[in-house]
């Protein structure tokens, strides 16, 4: 045991073999035995930007577990065609179809609505969906179309479905960061990015540092409803996220990506195990807790959350 946590840790600080396919490959031969086939049968999950990518696989995977699955999309037309390939991947799987855009807080309220209106309750939300922008946009809200999509955005999910949440049994939330974030501090003075020459990239690192810690938020402010929260990041995978936003990236480390599904495993995982049921507000990678900062510099106080939370209320008017 010791011997694999020693190189287990040593994978993760290589980056590049803890990211990529091997580090999964390797990681996978010290598992314990997998979920049962019907682990999540009678919950229902919620997964975002599901249309596609780690978010498609996510839903995949809660269906072949037993979950009646809703997949909430921008583009419904492409949310249904992922719900009929993922029908023909999981025959009898219940998957629905929601229309709902993160960067939009009307979009996402409406479709908070509808959720509450339809079910009795939902057992895990999965925040998935992602942006990264080349070129500094805003909403119509007025927000950076990063800090809209990847924060504000689940933020008000979150709040808004907290009574289906708290209805379902042993609930839990899953935000999908990046391992991006690492190299980034929380910029609660410029959330916006307002400052300096707007980079996608950082954009994209920097609210991914965010959800990490919004995810150790919610998780002490649903703590007595017994909703377990949590954030992972899934290494590197082939997909659109990846190859259409960092092509020169996805061209380099090209044989080494991981699939849609190892990148996705973790968060099925959270949905389904024990331990994360048993425990709240941590950052996991390959079925392990990881720490959120390595950089003395990328390190938050307690003061600089708060002031994320209030952000967040401040701007989605809670």
């Amino acid at each position: 045991m010791a011997l694999t946590s020693l190189l287990d840790t040593l994978l993760d600080r290589a980056i590049v073999p803890g990211y990529s396919r091997v580090g999964f490959v390797v990681r996978r031969q010290w598992w314990a035995a997998d979920l049962a086939p019907q682990a999540l049968a009678g919950r229902t999950v919620a997964v975002t930007g599901a249309n596609a990518g780690l978010g498609k696989a996510t839903a995949l995977g809660a269906a072949r577990l037993g979950a009646s699955v809703r997949l909430l999309c921008r583009d419904p037309a492409r949310g249904r065609q992922a719900r009929d390939d993922i029908v023909r991947h999981c025959a009898g799987a219940e998957v629905e179809v929601d229309e709902c855009d993160l960067s939009d807080l009307k979009s996402v309220r409406a479709a908070a609505s509808r959720l509450r209106n339809e079910l009795p309750a939902i057992h895990a939300l999965v925040h998935n969906a992602g942006v990264l922008p080349p070129e500094r946009t805003e909403t119509a809200d007025g927000h950076e179309l990063a800090v809209a999509t990847h924060v504000l955005g689940p933020h008000l999910l979150t709040a808004e479905l907290r009574p289906l949440l708290a209805a379902g049994t042993g609930a839990r939330v899953v935000f999908v960061s990046s391992g991006g974030m690492y190299a980034q501090r929380l910029r609660i003075d410029d959330p916006e990015f307002l400052e300096g020459d707007y980079d996608g990239t950082a954009a994209y690192a920097r609210t991914k540092r965010m959800q990490v810690v919004l995810a150790e938020l919610w998780a002490e402010r649903f703590a007595d409803a017994g909703i377990a929260v949590h954030s992972m990041h899934p290494g590197w995978a082939r997909t659109p996220g990846i190859t259409d936003a960092l092509p020169r990236f996805a061209k380099v480390v090209g044989p080494i990506l991981r699939t849609a599904d190892e990148g996705a495993d973790t968060a099925v995982w959270l949905l389904a195990a024990e331990e994360a049921g048993t425990t709240t507000g941590l950052f996991w990678h390959d079925r392990r807790p990881r720490p959120t900062s390595y950089l003395p510099f990328t390190r938050h106080t307690p003061d600089e959350a708060e002031k994320l939370w209030d952000y967040c209320a401040v701007n989605t008017r809670l």
